[in-house]
């Protein structure tokens, strides 16, 4: 395969086609991120990502999804975007669906019109990381945006008929702002909802831990897994989203897996984080979690 390694995607594109249309991120300063620190940003020429999406057909002629890697393929600019989207329906004739990591910097610079040209040419799903609703833990983590252009950049490809798949790091606030950190996140789900929700727990890889436990000043303390269900509990309790969004917690890095629609399996799942709460030995165990 013509990849560059490391090379992440959503857990729910694992049996999809992946394409390689930058390398790394050109944000690349969240604090709790180590995904692309040993990237730099490159956009593919497009005579070279052709190619590359010549090879992969030979190698899966059937694929009906494909998702856009790294993680901010979606900042490429429109034409390109679109030529991609044309050259993928063209050698692939049994395309439903293109996908993308978006950054919300990258939906707020989209027009209107940029979207809706994507959506129909098939780039149909984005994958947005939130991370918390709380307007301090997002500065802390150095997420290079507030919480009134997260908001924004949500409903903005909401409106724009994108689906939108957002996740929430639990934990991202340490103890001390637990509560604004699950409070605040409802709050701006309630305000601007995403089809799919999913929480993943922090976790912080060796390479990134000191420059993130520097932001905070010496303020931060990790939670345990008790502190974390209640966080979760607090989130869920919080969520009355105007539209369904279904919502999931089933990342490795999570100790509960959760799955149910918000907000009408809002009590089963209340009473599920109660009931592992009580029992620990409904957690994932500790060796079975990672990013």
């Amino acid at each position: 395969m013509p990849y560059d390694i490391p090379l992440y995607r959503p857990p729910s594109e694992a049996d999809n086609l992946i394409v390689q249309a930058t390398l790394g991120c050109s944000f690349n300063r969240c604090s709790f991120c180590a995904m692309y620190k040993t990237k730099r940003f490159v956009a593919k020429p497009l005579d070279r990502l052709f190619a590359e999406i010549d090879q992969l057909a030979r190698l899966r002629p059937a694929a009906h999804r494909v998702f856009l890697a790294d993680g901010d393929a979606f900042g490429l600019p429109t034409e390109s975007l679109l030529a991609i989207a044309d050259k993928l329906a063209a050698t692939f004739p049994n395309l439903q669906r293109i996908s993308a990591y978006a950054t919300p910097s990258n939906l707020l610079r989209k027009t209107p019109d940029d979207l809706a040209l994507l959506r129909a040419r098939r780039l149909t799903l984005v994958y947005v990381g939130i991370e918390s609703g709380s307007a301090e833990v997002l500065r802390r983590v150095s997420k290079g945006v507030g919480v009134p252009r997260l908001a924004e950049a949500l409903i903005k490809a909401r409106t724009a008929g994108l689906k939108i798949s957002a996740t929430v790091i639990l934990g991202l606030g340490g103890r001390r702002w637990a509560a604004d950190h699950a409070a605040a996140t409802a709050a701006l789900i309630n305000r601007a909802p995403p089809h799919y929700l999913s929480t993943l727990q922090l976790i912080l890889p060796p390479e990134v831990e000191d420059d993130f436990l520097a932001r905070w000043d010496g303020e931060f303390e990790a939670e345990d897994d008790q502190g974390i269900l209640a966080e979760q509990r607090l989130l869920i309790a919080g969520l009355a989203p105007p539209a369904p969004v279904i919502f999931r917690s089933n990342h490795a890095s999570n100790c509960l897996a959760l799955a149910g629609t918000l907000p009408r399996d809002r009590a089963r799942l209340l009473a599920e984080i109660d009931g592992a709460g009580a029992e620990r030995e409904r957690l994932r165990p500790d060796w079975m979690r990672g990013l």
